[in-house]
């Protein structure tokens, strides 16, 4: 990290052009990754990255440059190069930096460099004997561990400086199962914001057995039916259909472009009234919390969608100034070579009061999911498309056979609006999340749903 007098003067040669605000972006990052596959160990990556990442606002645009080069000499250059965009020069400006206090504090017990890589590695292959022994239908099985202690600090035109220091533990499992054509997946991860404790509070072998488990029952799943049908999204699918149905349309940016179906819907209603949407970087240990954002924003809870009714977008900065609103602390990047954009941290949709089994007995028929694939979505109409990796016939409000092959076919908003009913439970998922290039880690959680008719595609 760098030393008060020198993000002083980065800053006042950011700014002595003009502009309405500048910030500098510093970073230091210690990852591990381990990497497992065909029963034997492919990657280990270890490493140290550190740079700094230099910003000018000006007339609602913005500069950037970066250097992985911590000196006066080069960070000057950049601000230099930086401050150039603005157009005259100005007399000195007056910045009075002061460390932030963060409103929120993070534990951490057992902080994974402390950790020798032989028990990491023990870790993986672990899940690897586990899932390979289950079943001899498994043909591959791939385990990836992560780790990384990130520590960041940022300082302002504003005079504020924030430091955060990010831990975050990861692991995956995916299982390959195959009888004869057909082929299936199963996959498993778990983490968040959180030491090497993780695996106190998960066991790997229930993890691996887990993913194996389902890669196998599927290939014995019969196709499913396609259709017009209700659908009951149970918590443990996660919340890949809220990240992509409204998460990402409910990015400022986004929504300013004119690229959202969100669009200048401020105050009105979007959603079922049962549905309040939440982005939440407070919470401990999930995947998308941090103590500041990226701009030096402290974390915060935000309601985005109330009862139905849109209240707010996520915000950066620079997103925030152009509506005239205070940033909502969704400013982030993926490192100090990225410029920061609005993004979701943990986005979720809020439980109701009905219990998750009196959703399902109130379904005739029609199709349980219990885990949701990958998906797209069209931000600009709302339309998407989800896979089904596990999913169930629903028979008389009970669940019945396993089918495989599903997907999920609608329009956010029209979905949104038609959820009639809201589980009391509350089922979180991780992932890292794409714009522009960037990746980030989030996490997304939903109740269990009911949609009265949705479009399942299938074998007709």
């Amino acid at each position: 990290m760098l030393d008060k007098q020198l993000l002083l003067n980065v800053l006042k040669k950011t700014i002595s052009y003009g502009g309405e605000y500048a910030d500098i972006f510093v970073e230091q990052r210690k990852p591990v990754s381990i990497q497992l596959e065909d029963n034997r160990v492919e990657k280990v990556i270890t490493g140290i990255d550190y740079g700094a990442g230099i910003r000018l606002i000006y007339k609602g645009k913005s500069a950037y440059a970066y250097s992985n080069d911590l000196s006066e000499k080069s960070l000057l250059r950049a601000a230099s190069e930086v401050s150039r965009t603005a157009s005259r020069a100005i007399s000195d400006t007056i910045i009075d930096l002061r460390t932030k206090t963060p409103s929120v504090s993070f534990d951490i017990r057992l902080f994974p460099e402390g950790i020798p890589m032989e028990k990491k590695i023990s870790l993986v292959r672990r899940a690897d004997n586990v899932a390979r022994s289950f079943n001899p239908k498994i043909r591959q099985v791939n385990v990836m561990y992560r780790d990384s202690i990130q520590r960041v600090q940022i300082a302002t035109s504003e005079g504020i400086i924030a430091e955060d220091e990010r831990v975050h533990t990861l692991i995956a499992v995916q299982v390959i199962a195959a009888d004869g054509d057909i082929i299936q997946t199963g996959y498993e991860p778990a983490g968040g914001f959180i030491g090497f404790e993780l695996f106190d509070d998960i066991d790997i072998e229930e993890l691996s057995l887990k993913a194996a488990k389902r890669a196998v029952m599927m290939l014995n799943a019969r196709q499913a039916p396609g259709g017009r049908m209700s659908v009951v999204i149970s918590s443990t699918a996660g919340g890949t259909m809220i990240h992509e149905a409204i998460g990402h349309g409910l990015e400022a940016d986004l929504a300013q472009q004119g690229l959202s179906v969100y669009s200048k819907k401020i105050d009105k209603q979007v959603a079922s009234s049962l549905i309040t949407v939440i982005d939440d970087s407070t919470i401990p240990q999930k995947r998308g919390s941090f103590r500041f954002d990226d701009e030096g924003t402290p974390s915060q809870k935000t309601v985005l969608v109330e009862n139905g009714i849109l209240k707010c977008y996520m915000y950066d900065r620079l997103t925030a100034t152009k509506d005239g609103v205070r940033s909502t602390g969704n400013g982030r990047r993926e490192s100090y070579q990225h410029r920061p954009i609005p993004r979701m941290t943990n986005t979720f949709i809020a439980p109701g009061e009905i219990s998750p089994e009196e959703i399902l007995r109130s379904v005739e028929g029609g199709l349980l999911v219990e885990k949701m694939g990958g998906g797209q979505v069209n931000t600009v109409t709302g339309d998407f498309v989800f896979e089904v990796q596990e999913g169930y016939l629903i028979n008389k409000g009970k669940r019945g056979e396993p089918v495989r092959g599903a997907t999920l076919t609608g329009n956010g908003p029209d979905v949104l609006r038609s959820i009639d009913m809201v589980g009391s439970d509350l089922g979180f998922s991780i992932g890292t999340c794409g714009k522009d290039g960037q990746g980030v880690p989030v996490s997304d959680a939903m109740p269990t749903l009911r949609i009265p008719e949705m479009v399942v595609g299938g074998k007709v």
